[in-house]
């Protein structure tokens, strides 16, 4: 979604590159860049202006110190001003002293209520340990009340739906009616659908106010379409005068709209984004971090989610005996089954785009990112599957015949079968030597690289057998030899090049890894 916003960003930043300091004139043209650069993401315009000055009068009082350059600098600055704009620090749930914790959804129709209340629901089950209970209290939108009951049946959830729906039922008596529901079943958590709207009216406004009244919430929360732009802020003002509400969440980030709403409601209502919903399955639902948003936007990535998310997914237990495997024996213990299961783990994560994506410096790869094809995986997994249990134990026994046998059964290449058993070989020497803690194997000057010991001794014995040179400039010029430019292919003195490295070679399992022959 931030993907035009944070490419108009990068651009600004370029032209700061290489300078000394900070003119009246660098600022006054990348404030410029970053305020077309909102706009352009449709971000309200009350917002960019705040925004667009925050920015000049910091940058103009700012020298470049701490070792930072303009860029830098600017970049900081910017990073900064957008957390406060995105919410400044993550905010939690209020819970309840007494349960239930009652939290109510409000927000337009097909801004994606329904199905964010399972995803809010499996969230607090799995992370909080709390027992929600989900309420069918949308009886206006057809099918509603069954959308709900499938959407709570997913995330094993149970959902009280008294009334059928369709048009039938009184929504506030069914929220009063689910209170007790609650206390007499004791789920911690109430979380109430209610009915949308098509656009904001009278009747929405009351009747939203009505079960707000009949439950006493802690928690109000407006539901709003990202990819709606301006209209978001318009919406959320007329929905925090008409009902009140106490926390945004995202949905539709997953959309290819450009994200104003993000940056706009924050900052407008007063009200923090607290969650983001990318996606349709119950698992894409995150808890909104501005820090970690701003980051991305900026294209410096997101570790911490990355490592949370992989944390929840990773089996601590299964994550331990790989790494025991792969310290043993060289790795020769780790086989095609454990790589499928590692890589099986890799894909729970979610899809891969967005967990390489995640990784600072990923938007210098967007294109390859888009285009990059996940039924590889899936070839990959085919693959394997058609091997023997004892082909993948040990794969140095596929030879030519069990290769072509492997490609008929997985409807592939004898190629892509050959390729895939050489990346195991050297992705498990890599895994190996990391594990161990020897470094990646061919990699010069790494803890135990072949050689790198030995080119040390040989340095220190040609130390102490140099003899002390003249203290008279004149001789100690003619006497001693100069350094040398090192030749076309040959590494620098520094790395080893030079008189004592030319016959330094990359190693041969390197050399394979980057296509060399």
């Amino acid at each position: 979604m931030f993907d035009t916003l944070s490419d108009r960003l990068s651009a600004a930043f370029k032209n700061l590159r290489g300078k000394g300091k900070l003119t009246d004139a660098d600022i006054e043209a990348t404030t410029r860049e970053i305020r077309i650069a909102l706009l352009e993401a449709d971000v309200a315009l009350p917002v960019v202006r705040e925004f667009i000055a925050k920015i000049r009068e910091r940058a103009s009082g700012a020298e470049v110190r701490g070792g930072l350059n303009p860029a830098q600098q600017v970049i900081k600055i910017v990073n900064e001003e957008l957390v406060g704009i995105l919410g400044g620090e993550t905010r939690e749930l209020r819970m309840a002293k007494r349960p239930p914790t009652v939290i109510m959804l409000a927000g337009l129709q097909g801004a994606g209520k329904t199905t964010l209340a399972g995803k809010l629901a499996k969230w607090l089950k799995e992370t909080k340990h709390q027992t929600p209970m989900l309420v069918a209290a949308d009886l206006q939108r057809p099918n509603a009340v069954t959308q709900l009951q499938v959407v709570g049946e997913r995330a094993g959830v149970p959902v009280f739906a008294p009334e059928p729906g369709n048009g039938v039922g009184d929504p506030v008596d069914v929220a009063r009616q689910a209170m007790d529901e609650a206390r007499s079943k004791q789920h911690s958590v109430v979380i109430v659908d209610t009915a949308g709207r098509l656009g904001v009216d009278e009747e929405l406004m009351k009747q939203a106010a009505d079960i707000r009244d009949a439950v006493n919430p802690d928690e109000i929360l407006f539901v709003v379409d990202a990819m709606i732009g301006q209209d978001a802020v318009v919406t959320a003002q007329a929905f925090l005068d008409g009902v009140g509400f106490d926390g945004v969440v995202l949905s539709k980030l997953d959309g290819d709209a450009r994200g104003g709403a993000a940056l706009s409601i924050a900052q407008v209502t007063g009200r923090q984004v607290m969650f983001a919903s990318n996606g349709e399955k119950l698992e894409d639902f995150d808890v909104f971090h501005p820090d970690r948003m701003a980051s991305r936007i900026l294209g410096m990535g997101d570790v911490m989610s990355l490592i949370e998310q992989a944390e929840r997914t990773f089996d601590a237990e299964s994550a331990a005996k790989t790494a025991a495997k792969l310290q043993k024996k060289g790795g020769k213990d780790f086989t095609l089954d454990d790589f499928l299961a590692q890589m099986q783990s890799v894909r729970k994560m979610g899809p891969l785009t967005k967990i390489f994506g995640m990784l600072p410096g990923a938007s210098q790869f967007k294109d390859q990112l888009e285009n990059f094809d996940e039924r590889e995986i899936d070839r990959i997994e085919a693959v394997i599957h058609s091997m023997t249990p004892a082909e993948r134990t040990d794969p140095t026994i596929i030879n030519g015949s069990r290769r072509a046998r492997i490609a008929k059964g997985s409807g592939t290449e004898v190629a892509t079968v050959s390729g895939l058993v050489e990346r195991f070989f050297e992705a498990r020497k890599m895994m190996a030597a990391m594990a161990s803690g020897k470094g990646i194997p061919g990699m010069p000057g790494m803890p135990g690289m072949p050689g790198g010991g030995a080119r040390k001794a040989k340095q220190q014995q040609a130390k102490k057998g140099k003899k002390r040179g003249s203290g008279n400039p004149a001789k100690r010029a003619g006497g001693a030899p100069q350094p040398q430019e090192p030749q076309p292919g040959q590494l620098p003195a520094a790395f080893g090049g030079g008189q004592n490295g030319g016959d330094f070679e990359l190693p041969d399992d390197l050399k394979k890894m980057l296509g060399g022959q």
